[in-house]
């Protein structure tokens, strides 16, 4: 017992290597794919899926897509279904592993070792392949201990009892599954005891239905401990839920399961391997178009939180992923998108007051949100500058970029707040007109800048080129605009209160203009990178 308890701890140690070194290596990558998921549960599904097969653990997937879920960036109905792709895909992991794979440890970790020494990306993805050859290993050596056990009339006798018991065999495997925080070391241990004759094929079924339960604990245990809005609980709920009722209708079913598993496979631990991914897969099968529903329950059961907060609050800065810098950025990236949304609020606010009548209490509202604006915005800066500088350089690339948008972001809303609103207060205070071309024109730039900021935000959070090469060219053609604006104030010697509106107006036009360059500017990076971009100008672009 005490060799099999290390050969556990192996097991999981190498796990925990592969997690942190694919983690580590493709982190950013990892998380633009949950990105993709948005809006459409089968893509989400297979998003899920291929997450879990990189991470090896639904778990580590469960945290991270109920942390998007409860911010809002990823929708209620995907983030299930993700759920459901990520259960299949430690399914598939289980059907790997279950392959007697003892040739393939000695070449995985001397392959890894040889990745870690090179430094850099190779680093990471050699400590993942010395983590997967541990794991490999561990198996091994699992059924090598186990082996002997087959002749111990004390552990026949002790099974033996619990044989009758499919309840107490869910309980136990939920146990470990929740103890180990993984499915995968469950779901493999049960198979090695299963094909060394420890456990019956039916009291294995049970344990695999119980360690599909008990991992579901998990991410619900630590989405409760963080104490913030039960939303945060909708994601781990749905998926225990899902899971619970799966449990419950194949429970009784267990004599028929096995009966027809061992006609379709006769080796005890393959019949493990098989019944787990069925499960998942059936689970998933009939769970998906049933999601709507789901979430609507899960909606009035966790309705999110309605009591008022403080605007500069940071909701998603949480201090203890810092240690762990793919979720740290991805949280840094969650709290930069409600910066965002800050923007947004002034720029329709600055509309509004140079609207013909317009909000007079339009610079007092927009002065608020930049106060919390800028708290936020040093807030989001010091979460950044704590993060270790152990940084390989996807995560550091991504780091820069975070901090380019905000920065950017922040001189825009600046030029709204110091600029545009206090502009439009002046033409109210004064009971001043702009003509009604000025005005329409002004609108339509509000309109373009709103648009732009929708660009800027496809960029950030997707890397997409076209949306990058917009963004430059909306710029670019402001130019012209503002040309157009100093060309009519310079011929028209306008008297009065019309030549001071005209004033304002080209004012206006101007700062319009410098925020369609700080939001322009956010796309710059990617098409550096591409090759897109001259040094002054947009390859392809109009000069």
């Amino acid at each position: 017992m005490l060799e099999l308890a290390g050969e556990a701890a192996l097991l999981l140690w190498g796990l925990h290597m592969v997690q942190s070194g694919v983690q580590r290596a493709f982190g950013a990558r990892l998380r633009q794919g949950l990105g993709v998921a948005l809006g459409d549960r089968w893509r989400a599904f297979l998003v899920g899926l291929g997450v879990t097969a990189a991470l090896q653990s639904s778990t580590a997937t469960a945290f991270m897509v109920g942390s998007f879920a409860a911010g809002g960036v990823l929708p209620l109905v995907p983030a299930l279904a993700t759920m459901l792709g990520a259960n299949v895909g430690t399914a598939l992991i289980v059907q790997a592993l279950s392959f007697d794979a003892g040739l393939l440890f000695p070449p995985l970790m001397l392959a890894g070792l040889i990745g870690f020494r090179r430094g850099g990306r190779w680093r990471d993805i050699g400590r993942a392949g010395i983590g997967l050859g541990l794991m490999l290993l561990a198996l091994h050596l699992m059924i090598e201990s186990i082996a002997p056990l087959q002749a111990s009339p004390t552990l026949r006798q002790a099974l033996g009892l619990l044989s009758g018991l499919p309840l107490i065999d869910m309980a136990l495997a939920a146990f470990i599954a929740w103890a180990t925080h993984s499915s995968v070391a469950a779901v493999v241990l049960i198979a090695s005891f299963a094909g060394a004759g420890a456990i019956g094929v039916e009291g294995a079924l049970a344990m695999v239905l119980g360690a599909n339960l008990g991992t579901s604990l998990n991410p619900l245990l630590a989405a409760r401990g963080q104490g913030t809005s039960p939303a945060r609980l909708r994601v781990p709920l749905g998926n225990l839920i899902n899971r619970a009722i799966g449990c419950a209708v194949a429970l009784p079913l267990l004599p028929w399961i096995a009966q027809g598993l061992l006609a379709l496979d006769p080796s005890p631990a393959r019949v493990v391997a098989h019944a787990h991914l069925g499960f998942n897969l059936a689970l998933a099968l009939l769970t998906l178009p049933l999601l709507d529903p789901l979430a609507a329950l899960l909606r009035r059961l966790l309705p999110s939180a309605t009591s008022a907060e403080d605007p500069s609050r940071p909701r998603y800065l949480d201090e203890a992923a810092i240690a762990n810098p793919p979720q740290a950025l991805a949280n840094a990236a969650r709290e930069s998108l409600r910066i965002a949304d800050m923007l947004e609020s002034m720029l329709r606010l600055s509309a509004r007051a140079f609207a013909p009548g317009g909000d007079r209490d339009a610079a007092r509202q927009a002065g608020q949100i930049d106060e919390a604006f800028d708290r936020l915005h040093r807030a989001l800066h010091a979460y950044l500058g704590r993060l270790p500088e152990t940084l390989n350089p996807e995560e550091a690339r991504r780091l820069a970029e975070i901090r380019d948008f905000a920065v950017n972001l922040e001189h825009a809303a600046d030029a709204v707040a110091h600029n545009l609103v206090r502009q439009a207060a002046r033409l109210a205070k004064q009971g001043i007109a702009l003509m009604p071309e000025d005005a329409a024109e002004i609108a339509s730039l509000h309109e373009g800048a709103l648009s732009q900021l929708s660009l800027a935000i496809t960029v950030f959070m997707q890397g997409d080129e076209e949306a990058a090469r917009s963004l430059v060219l909306q710029k670019e053609r402001l130019r012209g605009v503002e040309r157009q604006a100093a060309a009519r104030l310079g011929r028209a010697s306008l008297p009065g209160d019309a030549g001071q509106a005209a004033d304002l107006h080209l004012d206006a036009v101007r700062d319009l203009r410098r925020i369609a360059g700080y939001l322009a500017a956010i796309g710059h990076p990617l098409l550096q990178r591409l090759g897109a971009l001259r040094s002054s100008r947009l390859a392809g672009g109009d000069d």
